[in-house]
């Protein structure tokens, strides 16, 4: 009775919006509120002359980056899983070179060259990667799942005894080179141009192998690693270092000095993160009402870095924490699919790209109140772009390609893959 009933359900489902409904739904309000927000935050570039755009070209811009979008999410979660897992480790060299190319042919902006022109767009391979690599880390970890617990990914530090001692030598053959060299080497490609998004990727990772059953002492190993690395990083001044020492500077200036309301600062000298708290506090409760923000004339970007402080200031805290329920959901969601896999690769790859998206969002949003340095990283599925929003949908179409399978019961369930079974 009850197969009957699911195959009932399944026949009345449209072919291309099958999967999670409740995240269908999600993906459908975001995608309203990037409407609503772009078309109104982009009034400050329409009334520069310089731009020779009005707001109707940037919402004409933006409605033809979601239909894409959109249409690429349908098609994407009618694809078999499967097939995403036998394409993972070519997908995951070319996002990787396209990456790497980006330093040489691509569009330089704030001194980070993150772009590569394709005709009038502007294609960030980064994002590209981000989704290539967990994709990767997935596969890797569902083949090993016969003996994951006893695998060891992370070297000795004593790097002269790798060659010539067997064990490290297994210790690479078996954990380093399949599982931890890919993720290192994404995060080391994109960290010169995006920081915050290799961050984001190394974090997702780590969970994700914690999720896969790797050891907790290989995991803590690899945070020593990951830290002592950063603290390199910053001494010899690589990558966007100055960049980045600059934001800690002025985020701990921010939380140091007392704010002196009998000489305020002009606008025009206020910090991004100063502009977006302004804005937040004209919001209040219940907003200025839409297209009645005022600091979207001062922000740099409302468009897209502060698209969140912006969205307060028009719509109030209200629907802002609303907004932000929408982007945990995301995750709960997520979480409640990868409970019904039952095979390894789709349940990690399902929690690996929900945790992308989710922690993309609280850090963009943990920005605008400052209580992190500025990163850089645009709202999820809201923030004016066009890769951001490409491979988001692209992200979430898989998580729903997974949910479609879980509900037709297509999976193929292979012997020594499942995450409930302990070798």
């Amino acid at each position: 009775m009850n197969d009957s009933a699911n195959a009932t359900n399944n026949e009345r489902t449209p072919v291309f919006f099958s999967g999670d409904r409740v995240l269908w739904v999600i993906v459908v309000v975001l995608a309203v509120i990037s409407v609503l927000v772009v078309y109104s935050s982009t009034a400050k570039m329409a009334y520069d002359p310089s731009s020779g755009y009005s707001t109707a070209h940037f919402l004409r811009q933006q409605l033809f980056i979601l239909v894409l979008s959109l249409s690429m999410m349908c098609i994407v979660q009618r694809i078999d899983c499967r097939i995403y897992n036998r394409l993972a480790r070519p997908i995951y060299l070319f996002s990787l070179l396209c990456t790497v190319a980006a330093y040489f042919i691509g569009h330089a902006t704030n001194g980070a060259s993150r772009w590569i022109p394709i005709g009038p767009f502007q294609f960030q391979p980064s994002e590209a990667l981000k989704i290539a690599t967990v994709l990767y880390l997935a596969r890797q970890l569902a083949c090993r799942q016969k003996n994951i617990a006893e695998l060891r990914i992370v070297p000795s530090w004593r790097f002269w005894t790798w060659r010539s001692s067997r064990t490290q030598r297994r210790i690479w053959r078996e954990g380093t080179r399949p599982i931890l060299v890919p993720v290192l080497l994404a995060c080391l490609v994109i960290f010169p141009a995006h920081t915050s998004a290799a961050v984001l990727l190394f974090l997702a990772s780590w969970v994700m192998m914690l999720i896969g059953r790797v050891r907790i002492r290989e995991l803590l190993k690899l945070l020593g690693w990951a830290f002592a690395g950063a603290l390199l990083v910053l001494t010899l001044n690589l990558g966007r270092s100055e960049t980045a020492e600059g934001r800690l500077a002025t985020w701990w200036h921010l939380w140091t000095h007392e704010y002196d309301a009998d000489a305020p600062k002009p606008v025009d000298k206020l910090t991004d993160t100063e502009r977006s708290m302004i804005a937040i506090h004209n919001g209040s409760v219940f907003g200025e009402g839409a297209g009645q923000s005022v600091m979207r004339v001062e922000m740099i970007h409302p468009e897209s870095d502060y698209a969140y402080a912006f969205f307060v200031e028009e719509y109030g805290l209200l629907l802002a924490v609303a907004l932000l329920m929408l982007y945990l959901w995301i995750f709960f969601r997520a979480i409640e699919i990868f409970g019904r896999c039952g095979t390894a690769f789709p349940g990690l790859l399902v929690l690996g790209l929900a945790l992308l998206i989710t922690c993309q969002a609280l850090l963009h949003i943990m920005v605008t109140v400052n209580l992190i340095p500025e990163t850089g990283q645009t709202l999820p599925l809201i923030s004016r772009g066009g890769s951001s929003t490409l491979f988001t949908t692209i992200a979430l179409g898989m998580i729903l390609s997974v949910s479609r399978q879980n509900d037709e019961h297509s999976h193929i369930r292979p012997r020594g893959e499942s995450i409930y079974e302990k070798g």
